[in-house]
């Protein structure tokens, strides 16, 4: 059992990782996203692996592994709150050098890494994004993960294309807080087309799961 403070979104929110623990009690209001191959039970019903909730006041039981996003809306002033991020995190693409990125107001945190779960966030600036379609994750070292995405701050939408051209769009997935999208990989990690869109400007939490267990690429 385990109770891990994760320190990769410090100082604008709190990130909890939880293994194997019978009950947490959820006080104040708290993203929850369940990163188990079991369910866990909250509030009357199950929450099922990758899915999240929004949670106050409440036990969660059957926690074999789950990830608590705290202070995700404390703050006053949702404009200020996305300064302070820009003025903190630097440009994806100073990290990445995705060529994707390269001129994109897109901002990521610093990375934590649990065994072969790396977590990060993610400030999407502008609407349009325009973070580019994609496929296949490079910045892995050629590795493809079990990835989700959860919405944290403002709205965005997961979208999924048969080619890499948006006309192609056959799903997208509207994005609120506390809301991960459905997995898009199947059972070869094999991705269609994606990216992530946003409505307004926000933020969002990356899980990438490596199955191979192998050292994550930084």
């Amino acid at each position: 059992m385990s109770l891990e403070t994760l320190d990769f979104a410090e100082p604008f929110f709190t990130v909890k990782y939880i293994v194997d623990e019978p009950e947490i009690v959820i006080t104040d209001k708290t993203i929850v996203l369940n990163l188990a191959e079991s369910p866990l039970y909250a509030a009357g019903m199950w929450l099922a692996p990758f899915q999240s909730i929004i949670a106050t006041d409440i036990t969660l039981f059957n926690v074999d592994k789950c990830v608590l996003v705290e202070r995700f809306d404390d703050f006053e002033d949702e404009n200020m709150l996305l300064e302070k991020v820009r003025g903190t995190w630097p440009l994806a693409y100073e990290i990445r050098r995705e060529e994707r990125l390269k001129g994109v107001e897109h901002y990521m945190s610093p990375k934590s890494a649990v065994g072969n779960i790396q977590f990060s966030m993610y400030h999407a600036s502008t609407v349009p994004l325009n973070v580019g379609l994609h496929k296949n994750h490079v910045h892995l070292g050629g590795e493809e993960p079990q990835e989700v995405h959860t919405q944290i701050v403002g709205f965005g939408k997961m979208q999924q294309c048969r080619e890499k051209d948006i006309s192609t769009l056959f799903l997208e997935e509207t994005m609120a807080p506390g809301c991960t999208h459905k997995p898009m990989f199947d059972a070869e990690l094999n991705y269609p087309w994606h990216q992530y869109e946003t409505i307004t400007p926000g933020i969002f939490m990356a899980i990438e799961i490596l199955t191979s267990g192998n050292p994550i690429p930084r």
